[in-house]
This record gives structure tokens, sequence and C-alpha cells, in this order.
């Protein structure tokens, strides 16, 4: 079977999120603490990540629960001077790993088929995509909110091979966190390839069929699968 579609994971395979979020969160600690905010950028950034731990990292109240669990109420200034500082720093962090959009380009021009799944909200990941330019490559968009369920279970994967109309054996998944985007994807049967370059967790043994440490490295292997059979 030849492959005839890749799936990729977002954050940590298309986009530096934690960089990206570090960036935000910084420089909303920053303004909040020019607003008045009695607390050192430290604390306030070890109680923001408490919370994120607890809620989810797309949490977006996290500066509400941050204010009142810190003041004891909110301080309307303060969370509105945190809120804009964020949404600006995060404007200007979003920025796609090296060659992710030539990438994109030259496995469209291969005729394969492109999807996203991601744990993330459903507004969250367009946004991402629509700010990095590449939304329009996909043929296939699946987050939490499509499915109910977070990789590693089957239904997200399941949801995307079923949207794109191709077999599990034909497809490939590209992503950076080896036990939701590796483990999932290889129970249905899918062609794994392990995205280093963007692991944080100090991964040893992925369990992917493949590792890449750059994203171009992706065309080689398609090529070298198809042209064995893929067997």
């Amino acid at each position: 079977m030849r492959i005839q579609a890749v799936i990729f994971d977002v954050d940590n395979t298309l986009v530096d999120f934690d960089k990206w979020k570090r960036a935000a969160v910084d420089a909303a600690v920053m303004a909040m603490i020019d607003a008045g905010l009695d607390l050192t950028p430290e604390a306030a950034k070890k109680k923001i990540y408490a919370i994120y731990d607890e809620k989810g990292i797309e949490y977006q109240e996290v500066f509400n629960d941050f204010l009142q669990e810190v003041l004891g109420y909110i301080d309307y200034r303060i969370l509105a001077s945190g809120i804009v500082a964020y949404r600006q720093a995060r404007e200007g962090a979003l920025v796609p790993y090296p060659h992710v959009k030539l990438a994109l380009l030259r496995l469209f021009r291969m005729g394969l088929k492109l999807a996203v799944v991601s744990d993330a909200p459903r507004l969250q990941v367009w946004m991402r995509l629509v700010s990095l330019g590449v939304d329009r490559f996909f043929d296939a968009v699946v987050t939490f909110d499509d499915t109910g369920r977070r990789k590693p279970a089957r239904e997200p994967f399941q949801k995307a091979l079923e949207l794109l109309g191709v077999p599990a054996g034909c497809a490939v998944m590209v992503g950076d966190w080896a036990e939701r985007d590796i483990v999932g994807a290889k129970e249905l049967g899918m062609i794994t390839v392990f995205a280093r370059y963007g692991d944080s967790f100090g991964t040893q043994v992925s369990g992917a069929d493949f590792e890449i440490n750059d994203i171009l490295e992706l065309m080689p292997i398609i090529e070298r699968l198809n042209s064995s059979g893929n067997q």
C-alpha cells in the first residue's frame, strides 16, 4: 500500500508551543506587576503554571483564577493589563518550526492528503493554523471538541482517517509526544514519525517507526516507503 496521507500534531510539531506559551505568560506577568501586582515574576509564574497543570494548558480563565488566589478578588486593571500583554506577545511569538511551510507545500505537491489531530480546543487550533498561514494545506482538522477524546485514544485518529478517506496503513502520523501521538497511531496501524525536534520530555525511546530532526526529512521517508511498496 502506498502512503496517501500525512497527519500532524500541532503543538511542538508544527509550532514551538512551549516557547510561544512561555513568552506570552512572561509578558503577562510583567504587565500585571507594572499595573500594581505585588508579587515577584517567579512567584507569579509558579502560581499560573500550577493552575495550568490543574486545569489544562488551554484554560482560558487562568489569570482570573490567579488573581482571585493571590488577591482574594479580581482587580480588572491588573487583569486587563495581563490579557493585553499576553495576546500581544502571543502574536509575536507564534511562528512555525523551520521549514514547516516548505514541507507542507512539498507534501501537497506530492499529491498527499494532509490533516491535523490535536488535543487542543477547536478555536485555538484554528487560530494557530490561520496565524501560521498554513490552514489551507489541510484537508481535515480534528480537535478535542470533535471527539471529546484525547490522544492516545483511537477516536481522534479514526476521525481524521475517516475524513480523509484513507486506511490506517496508508497514513503517516507525525508528532512530538511519544505516549500520545506515537502510541495512539501505532495501535491503529499507522506509520509513525517522531518529531524529535519538538520533544520537550527528553524522550529516549520514542517507539516510532521513524524519527526526524527536521520536518523536511519527511519527504525522503515517504518516498522510500512508497518505492518499497510500504511493506
